[in-house]
C-alpha cells in the first residue's frame, strides 16, 4: 500500500481526462504531455523549429515573445502536434482567454503598436502630400543610381524611383521590339548617394510582414511581401524596420548584404543608418 499521491511531474499524462484539461493552463497541458512524452525542450526546439526561449515561455504561461496572438497560435499548434496533443482545445482555450480568435483580414498588419494614426482626418489631402514626395525623391533617386545608357530602375519606398525601361535601338528597315526591362541588380542598391541610406528588403525564403519608418518616424510601408518580392527604403539619415518573419528575409544595407542568423518565425526590430550597416 502506498501511502501519498505521487509528484505531479511523475504522474502519466493519459490520466488526464478531456474535461479536466480545459481547467489546466494551456502551457502546463503542453509541458506535461512534452514529459510523459519522453521529450526535453531542446528536443521540442529540433522537431519543431520554434526557439528554445519560446517554448520554456509558452509552457510557463507567457505568449508575449510569440510577438502576437497570430504566432502564438502558430507556435501552439506546432507545439501540441510534436507532443502528441489535440491542437484544437488548446487553441479554443487560447481564445477564450486571450479576446477570441483573431478575424482574419487580408491585408492587416501585425504591428499595431507600429502604425502611425493621423491626428487629423484628411485622407485625399494625405495621400495627395505623399504621392508628391514619392515623386520627387523617386526623381532625385533614378537621376543618382542611372548610368550612361543603361535605364535599370529599382523601387524605392519612402520615394518610389521610376522605373526606366531600355529602348528599342532603331534598324535599318526594321520594326524591331523593345528590350525586355532587366531585372533589378544590387548594382543600382550600391549606387545608391553617399549621403543616405538605403535598406533593400528581400522575402527569399517565405513571406513576411514588413513595417518600415524614415527618420520622423513616418511610415513608409507596412503590408505583406511575398515570396520573391523585394522594396526598397531610402531616407536622409535612418531607416527602422519591422520584420515579421526575419528569417525569411534577405536584407541589402547600402549596398552590402547583411548576413545574419535570424530564425524562421522570429520577429526583429532593426535600425540603419548611414555608413556601414549597423542593426540596431
Amino acid at each position: 500500500m502506498s501511502i501519498g499521491n505521487s509528484p505531479e511531474d511523475e504522474r502519466p499524462f493519459e490520466d488526464v481526462s478531456e474535461e479536466a484539461r480545459p481547467s489546466m493552463s494551456i502551457g502546463r497541458a503542453l509541458r506535461e504531455a512534452r514529459i510523459a512524452a519522453g521529450m526535453t525542450v531542446d528536443d521540442v526546439s529540433t522537431a519543431t523549429r520554434v526557439r528554445i526561449a519560446i517554448v520554456h515561455a509558452i509552457e510557463a504561461d507567457d505568449f508575449a515573445p510569440c510577438g502576437g496572438d497570430v504566432y502564438a497560435r502558430g507556435h501552439l499548434k506546432t507545439l501540441a502536434r510534436a507532443v502528441h496533443l489535440d491542437p484544437a482545445p488548446l487553441l479554443a482555450q487560447y481564445d477564450a482567454e486571450h479576446g477570441g480568435r483573431p478575424a482574419p483580414t487580408p491585408a492587416a498588419p501585425l504591428f499595431e503598436a507600429e502604425r502611425i494614426r493621423p491626428e487629423r482626418r484628411g485622407p485625399n489631402w494625405t495621400a495627395a502630400m505623399v504621392a508628391a514626395i514619392v515623386v520627387v525623391i523617386g526623381f532625385v533617386g533614378f537621376t543618382a543610381v542611372k548610368g550612361g545608357s543603361d535605364g535599370a530602375g529599382d523601387e524605392v519606398a519612402g520615394g518610389a524611383a521610376p522605373t526606366a525601361t531600355k529602348t528599342a535601338s532603331p534598324s535599318s528597315g526594321g520594326k524591331k521590339p523593345a528590350d525586355p526591362k532587366p531585372d533589378p541588380t544590387e548594382s543600382a542598391i550600391a549606387a545608391a548617394p553617399q549621403d543616405k541610406v538605403t535598406v533593400r528588403v528581400s522575402a527569399t525564403d517565405g513571406r513576411s510582414w514588413v513595417a518600415a519608418k524614415d527618420h520622423n518616424g513616418r511610415l513608409l510601408f507596412d503590408g505583406l511581401l511575398e515570396q520573391g518580392q523585394s522594396k526598397t527604403f531610402q531616407d536622409s539619415s535612418k531607416i527602422n524596420l519591422v520584420l515579421g518573419d526575419a528569417g525569411a528575409i534577405q536584407l541589402y544595407v547600402n549596398g552590402k548584404k547583411i548576413d545574419d542568423d535570424f530564425q524562421p518565425g522570429a520577429v526583429e526590430r532593426l535600425t540603419y543608418t548611414k555608413g556601414d550597416p549597423q542593426i540596431g
